[in-house]
């Protein structure tokens, strides 16, 4: 018996090693060491830790975070994911995104490969081209820069590229229609800037195309040839002014704040796949066809903020399944269809700003839209100064390219596809205002979910706007004790806290008498939860409670992320990390693109924000955002609503700006204010101080480069090239001139100072007394500096 017992042992013994040795000899060892590097590269974050516990990767059960896929024992996709900080990345000091695909690229069955928010910095190595079986490219959410680089064109088989959200600069390259496969391109939120290639016209298997939050400009080439293109997102950049012409199949078109100036095409009635047009905030001109109410599959409609004409009846027929119009800030005459009346009170029907007769709300007289119809030149004006300037001096060799679309890479197009037009259904619009409120109470109100429109995702890494429980912020601040407060400024208190998830917030609380309009308030918070932007410190909730001292009052509290890495004044003028010339350059764009989204991404615009250096705060990757902006409620709180004068505190300050030119202007010399401590390298503390400074400048400026380099901020002299400095200078001084209409527009301070950072790197490569420094690492910051 005992011999029986241990024969069946060792047999299970020899089984046991045969599986092992045999498994072994099919993943091969230089796979496992590619895997073990990319871990250490990583500075071995927790999601893979399962690397520890097993040699066969093949068979590590897949997660949301980690994913490895192989087939004949080859690792054919790869996927590692952030998941927006539920594991912040923490790179090591001497982390190297050259070593990392290095390692990758010995992994040569890769087809799918998706890095997504891990923190990764530095361009884009060329080993990237080494990867040739590559069908599936996702590198969103990182802090990659730099041109996209040409070795891309070398991944034949690529059907879908993702590099969203990343700090790509360039134009985009003209071989990205080279790829016979490719259905996804998406370059959303980046720095790119320059036309659309015209060989984009000849990618006859693009399904979808993404572009939006770049700087691009000038004419869409025609994409009536893209018969499978259904995804079509260019939003907030500067294209126009001809509307794009697209193929009938098209399910999704946004546009939205481009410089289109022409009419809507007739053509837009026989999409007949249609589901969701936002052509807002454009100047459209011409009549709107209100056919597009009634196509079989639309769902979504915001022509807002244009100029388009035409009478609506009350007869007209809609899609049953419409579930968002805006016809808001338009020419529209006649009366609200019957059909979209219905939808009203539900938030779906926005339609603010027109002339239409018999509608309670904001409408304006029936002559106002006749006048301004006969006023408005139906021939497509001039591109903008600064398209003309960026023509004239970009070089043929910028290359670039931005990403944009979220995918879970991995699985198939159609269901790519199916998820992103489910995405576009969900929800009111980012620009929904209720036009007419029942009323109800104030509390209710302001907590029920159904009057808080779906935040608009500019801001990366951000949670979706909510309505917080009391409990959850008494919890967050230990029962709003005293020392979680951090200023007390008359009738608003902030305090610091932390949620449950370790998020740190800030809470800003007020008080305001209940017997104000529900309908002000929940469009004032509507507003208030479309202020989110990279470039902003975005609030992402608030609770709304009655005061227990006064039950005619109730307190609102604003909950606002929270930034460590103190001001962009303390970077610059401090004794700690000082940032160097291209990251001062790079904090510029940052601060301008704030501006930008303050005066266009929303309507109405924020004007009037009283902007200083020390109102810029550095994300944990030193990144700029800007904290004190003339936020809507809070700044007519402190107003009076109160009874109380006006105050101003971290920002929180009176008189919401319109789209007036004066405000504008008043922002655009807050940033040459910025831009002058940018340059000189200490703190400028008056305006007595702005004006000696400026008129230094403006001298040195007309001599030589030594005479510039004289008044810059020592730290800086030997990194910053001639044309580069001169080109800030130039923006600076005309930021500042004395004549608000003769200051630029904050798409001319974008633009030049984009240049200047174009400028900057090829110099920066080329000169041996500087070391490079990417923008997005701040860990050895100080080190490379003191080496430079």
């Amino acid at each position: 018996m005992a011999n029986l017992v241990l024969m069946r042992t060792s047999l299970l013994f020899l089984s046991t090693l045969f599986h092992c040795v045999h498994l072994s000899d099919q993943f091969q060892p230089f796979q496992y060491n590619a895997l073990k590097q990319i871990q250490q590269f990583l500075n071995y974050p927790s999601v893979l830790t399962v690397f520890d516990n097993t040699w066969d990767f093949c068979n590590v059960e897949p997660s949301p975070f980690l994913t490895i896929v192989c087939y004949e024992d080859n690792v054919t996709q790869l996927h590692i994911t952030g998941n927006n900080g539920v594991f912040p990345p923490s790179l090591p000091r001497n982390f190297s995104i050259d070593a990392l695909f290095s390692s990758i690229s010995s992994l040569s069955n890769l087809k799918v490969l998706s890095l997504v928010s891990l923190g990764l910095w530095g361009p884009l190595p060329a080993t990237i081209g080494k990867l040739s079986s590559m069908e599936i490219l996702n590198l969103s959410s990182n802090y990659i820069n730099g041109f996209i680089p040409l070795e891309l064109s070398y991944l034949n088989n690529l059907q879908t590229l993702v590099l969203d959200h990343n700090k790509f600069t360039g134009q985009i390259p003209h071989w990205v229609s080279s790829f016979n496969d490719l259905a996804v391109l998406s370059l959303k939120n980046n720095s790119l800037f320059g036309s659309l290639p015209s060989s984009i016209s000849s990618s006859e298997n693009l399904r979808v195309l993404a572009m939006a939050d770049n700087h691009l400009f000038g004419e869409i080439p025609s994409l009536q040839n893209l018969t499978n293109l259904q995804i079509l997102d260019l939003k907030n950049n500067y294209f126009g002014p001809s509307f794009p012409v697209l193929h009938h199949k098209v399910v999704i078109v946004d546009i939205r704040n481009n410089s289109f100036k022409s009419s809507v095409p007739n053509e837009l009635n026989s999409y007949f796949q249609l589901e969701k047009l936002d052509i807002s905030i454009n100047e459209l001109i011409g009549p709107f066809p209100p056919s597009l109410f009634s196509l079989p599959s639309i769902n979504y409609i915001d022509i807002s903020g244009n100029k388009l004409t035409g009478k609506l009846f009350q007869n007209m027929s809609c899609n049953a399944h419409l579930v968002l119009v805006n016809l808001s800030s338009n020419l529209l005459t006649g009366e609200l269809p019957a059909c979209l009346r219905e939808n009203v009170e539900e938030g779906v029907v926005s339609y603010d700003g027109n002339c239409l007769s018999g509608e309670e709300g904001n409408q304006k007289p029936l002559s106002f839209c006749h006048n301004e119809a006969l006023a408005v030149e139906v021939s497509p004006q001039k591109l903008r100064h600064k398209e003309r300037k960026a023509m004239a001096v970009l070089v043929s060799s910028l290359v670039g390219g931005i990403v944009g679309l979220a995918v879970i890479v991995g699985l198939s197009l159609w269901v790519f596809q199916r998820r992103n037009r489910r995405a576009a259904m969900k929800g009111p619009s980012t620009r929904l205002i209720t036009e007419k409120l029942s009323t109800v109470n104030t509390v209710k109100l302001l907590s029920d979910a159904r009057y808080i429109s779906e935040t608009m995702k500019m801001g990366a890494n951000l949670p979706t706007y909510r309505a917080f429980a009391l409990e959850e912020l008494k919890e967050a601040t230990n029962n709003f004790s005293h020392p979680s407060i951090v200023g007390e400024p008359s009738l608003i208190q902030i305090y610091r806290g932390k949620l449950g998830d370790g998020t740190a917030i800030v809470i800003r609380s007020i008080k305001m008498r209940k017997k104000h309009s529900p309908t002000m308030f929940t469009q004032h918070i509507e507003i208030i939860s479309r202020l989110r932007h990279n470039h902003l410190v975005s609030c992402i909730g608030h609770c709304f409670e009655c005061c227990p001292d006064d039950s005619t009052v109730g307190i609102v509290y604003f909950v606002f992320e929270s930034l460590p890495n103190g001001t962009l004044r303390s970077s610059i003028c401090g004794g700690g990390v000082r940032l160097n010339w291209a990251q001062r350059i790079t904090a510029g764009i940052g601060v301008a693109k704030g501006i930008q989204f303050l005066h266009t991404g929303i309507m109405p615009g924020v004007f009037s924000n009283h902007l200083k250096i020390t109102d810029v705060l550095l994300d944990p990757n030193f990144h700029v955002k800007i904290c004190t902006y003339n936020l809507p409620l809070l700044a007519h709180q402190n107003a009076g609503l109160m009874g109380g004068a006006a105050v101003s505190s971290n920002g929180l300050k009176s008189n919401i700006g319109g789209r007036e030119k004066e405000e504008e202007k008043d922002d655009i010399y807050d940033i040459g204010v910025i831009l002058m401590e940018i340059l000189v390298g200490r703190p400028i503390m008056s305006q007595n101080d702005v004006m000696v400074v400026k008129d230094i400048i403006q001298v040195s400026n007309k001599m030589d480069d030594t005479a510039r380099r004289s008044i810059v901020d020592p730290t800086i002299i030997k990194e910053c090239s001639t044309e580069s400095l001169k080109t800030v200078m130039d923006i600076c001084l005309r930021c500042l001139s004395d004549d608000p209409t003769a200051r630029p527009s904050i798409e001319d301070i974008l633009w030049t100072l984009q240049f200047a950072a174009q400028l900057q790197d090829p110099w920066r490569n080329d000169s041996h007394h500087i070391h490079h420094l990417s923008d997005s690492n701040p860990n050895n910051l100080q080190e490379q500096i003191s080496r430079g």
